[in-house]
């Protein structure tokens, strides 16, 4: 049994970046998304394939 099927894997954590800024990454295993702290966007992951699309991505910004 794996343990964690909805992990990202690191490797591809480290070559993904922000489609809008190009920026580095964080990944949020509890909300299953890649954050964007620099466009203030969340990227959803589905099935374990993050969805890299800036119409797709939540803004962070709701919450301020």
């Amino acid at each position: 049994m794996v343990a964690d099927m909805h992990a990202v894997d690191k490797k591809l954590l480290e070559i993904l970046v922000c489609p809008l800024t190009k920026g580095t990454l964080r990944y949020d295993a509890d909300k299953q998304e890649l954050v964007s702290d620099k466009a203030k966007l969340a990227y959803p992951i589905r099935d374990g394939i993050p969805i890299m699309l800036v119409e797709e991505a939540r803004s962070l910004e709701d919450k301020a």
